[in-house]
């Protein structure tokens, strides 16, 4: 198994192999490029597992899949995608930014009491919030569950590391939180997308059972075309539970 802690061992191993065999300099260059390029590419592919596990769909063969939105709540698109979900009947995973609370507290209610789930996002979704320490991790995470207790009294489990990078310390900070890490299979990109019919034809691809979708409740081509999705998501047979329900998960302590 491709991991950060094999990976380690089989370098160490070929370094005492290299140095045995009197390699010239250059194989050490050689292969301490590889090796950051395993590490970097465990870093950001957070269903690799590279560095902790990350759940991110569900093993069924039922037709069946659970959508979530990041970095709400937003006050341009949130209560509309809100609306949206209501009127098919459809309970979402809201992995929420804790400093975007503070005046949207309305909308995180509303969000809670339909039914759907809130995850943490963090609190800063800071650009360089995967090289924090870990401890600065923990306490910014930490103050994203401090918001979401002050508002619906409720301490979230899941987590999801923003951008979906994670490393050592994103891993201590998730076990030393006692986090679940929350992963996609799809990954709407819709932060891109520009042509909505290109848009629905590649999330609409990646229906199977068990998959779960990311998209951006911040995102107006989201909330324009999240009717059409789901129309053909049920159209298919498929049915959108809670991601929670799905993935075998338990979403606040």
């Amino acid at each position: 198994m491709l991991n950060f802690r094999n990976t380690n061992i089989f370098f160490i191993a070929l370094l005492f192999v290299l140095i045995f065999l009197r390699v010239p300099f250059y194989f050490y260059l050689f292969s301490i490029v590889i090796y950051s390029l395993i590490v970097f590419w465990g870093c950001i592919n957070i269903s690799a597992g590279f560095f902790i596990p990350v759940v991110c769909h569900a093993n069924t063969s039922n037709k069946e899949i659970a959508i979530s939105f990041d970095d709400g709540p937003a006050i341009e698109h949130t209560a509309s995608v809100l609306d949206v979900l209501k009127n098919e009947n459809v309970t979402a995973t809201f992995f929420c930014i804790g400093n975007r609370i503070a005046g949207n507290e309305n909308i995180l209610r509303q969000i809670h009491n339909d039914g759907h789930i809130i995850g943490n996002h963090s609190y800063s979704h800071h650009f360089w919030f995967d090289l924090y320490s870990a401890k600065k991790m923990l306490k910014d995470m930490q103050q994203m569950d401090a918001e979401l207790q002050r508002v619906i009294g409720m301490k979230p489990k899941l987590f999801r590391p923003p951008y979906g990078v994670t490393n050592p310390n994103v891993k201590k900070a998730i076990i030393n939180g006692g986090y679940t890490p929350v992963g996609w299979s799809v990954r709407s990109m819709d932060t891109v997308a520009k042509d909505e019919n290109i848009f629905l034809q590649k999330i609409c691809a990646g229906i199977k059972p068990g998959a779960v979708f990311l998209f951006h409740d911040t995102c107006k081509i989201t909330l324009d075309v999240l009717p059409r999705f789901i129309k053909e998501v049920k159209k298919m047979g498929y049915n959108i539970v809670p991601l929670d329900k799905m993935l075998a998960l338990t979403a606040y302590e």
